[in-house]
């Protein structure tokens, strides 16, 4: 049973954002700092990247353990209230995200994700490996 009323449960659901979260944040602010100047949030490649560096084909996705199915196997029998709306809602979204990378990847990008919390843990090491992967497209 939801332990929030239907008016907290809606407030809640609006305040969540698809741009700008914190960890997207946390993560360009790491690579601004090193002087790696991205576009953010590109409607013009497929997927919609959160980072993008369009001239290296580099697209870098910063994503929230719960909407993009983190250890989904384990984490879907934790789901408790409206099963039938969160399964099939976050199942679309594991997806779709496979469906990006293998679109991007055809179209010859390199593709990068992050979970929220390995961004959070260890920020450092998520921009190196973008740093890398921007280091391999100039070879």
């Amino acid at each position: 049973m939801d332990k929030h009323t239907a008016e907290q449960r809606h407030k809640n659901m609006q305040a969540i954002r698809c741009k700008d979260t914190k960890i997207e944040v946390l993560l360009r602010k790491e690579l601004w700092l090193r002087g790696i100047h991205y576009r953010k949030n590109a409607n013009d490649v497929f997927g919609k990247p959160d980072i993008v560096f369009k001239g290296k084909k580099v697209a870098v996705f910063c994503d929230s353990e719960f909407w993009h199915g983190y250890n989904w196997k384990v984490k879907q029998n934790e789901i408790k209230s409206n099963r039938d709306f969160w399964i099939p809602k976050i199942e679309r979204n594991i997806n779709r995200d496979k469906e990006v990378n293998t679109a991007l990847e055809a179209d010859g990008w390199k593709v990068l994700r992050f979970w929220g919390e390995e961004i959070k843990k260890n920020v450092k090491a998520c921009a190196d490996l973008i740093v890398e992967a921007l280091k391999e497209r100039d070879r």
